[in-house]
């Protein structure tokens, strides 16, 4: 069973469109998903009551309020936890994940913020000891189609995928992530995709071609998790 969890210190960062488009994805490769929203807000959960009858299924929990109960059959566990998390409820939620995924908006304030909370994580017991694997999602980042086409060229002529190259504003944060040897795996773009498919319960990959884009910014996120770098180093 994979545990992954979705957390950042502040609000509004994409914690439960990343959760719930986590879901869905596993959802429509035949796995057996249980989606827990620890926020009161219960965003992750008015997306799946919002959910089509005849789409993959999907277990949701409201774990702010029951015990987490997980069938055995269970293939992957996506948590949503709320903002201004810190000390022993950290540590608590903590503990219930193998992989940490921190969204990141393109903000001076977004990034000094994940910062510190990364280093929070990092004294966190289970995570010093390697119990769980930590990375960094750039999230909601503006395009510049024309730009974005000129850099796409360029790098693809030297082989480089532009899902590995991030804004100037997230450099300092890079090399801070570097140093602490956490990755940062993958820039998702700003669009109206997103809302588009929370309005209909539904996840990115479920809108066919119009989000073909976004789906293939997806893929560095999705190859890391189904690698060993992403497990824990006792799993």
């Amino acid at each position: 069973m994979r545990t992954i969890m979705l957390l950042n210190s502040k609000g509004g960062c994409g914690k439960s469109t990343l959760a719930t488009n986590l879901a869905a994805h596993y959802a429509t490769q035949n796995r057996s998903v249980v989606l827990a929203d620890f926020d009161r807000q219960g965003s992750s959960l008015e997306w799946l009551a919002a959910r089509p009858e005849g789409r993959p299924p999907i277990k949701g929990v409201a774990a702010w309020k029951e015990p987490l109960r997980v069938p055995r059959n269970t293939d992957y566990v996506i948590l949503d936890v709320p903002a201004g998390c810190h000390g022993a409820q950290l540590t608590a939620l903590v503990r219930r994940a193998q992989t940490l995924l921190i969204p990141v908006l393109p903000s001076p304030t977004d990034i000094r913020a994940a910062a510190h909370f990364i280093h929070e994580l990092l004294l966190v017991g289970k995570v010093v000891r390697k119990g769980s694997r930590v990375a960094v999602i750039a999230n909601r980042v503006r395009e510049n189609s024309f730009m974005q086409g000129k850099m796409e060229q360029a790098l693809g002529a030297v082989h480089i995928p532009y899902a590995t190259v991030h804004t100037h504003i997230y450099r300092n944060l890079e090399r801070f992530l570097l140093r602490l040897k956490i990755p940062f795996i993958a820039t998702l773009r700003d669009t109206p995709n997103y809302q588009l498919a929370d309005e209909q319960g539904l996840g990115i990959f479920e809108l066919g071609s119009r989000a073909a884009h976004d789906v293939e910014q997806w893929q560095p996120l999705l190859r890391w998790l189904e690698s060993r770098k992403s497990l824990p180093v006792a799993a």
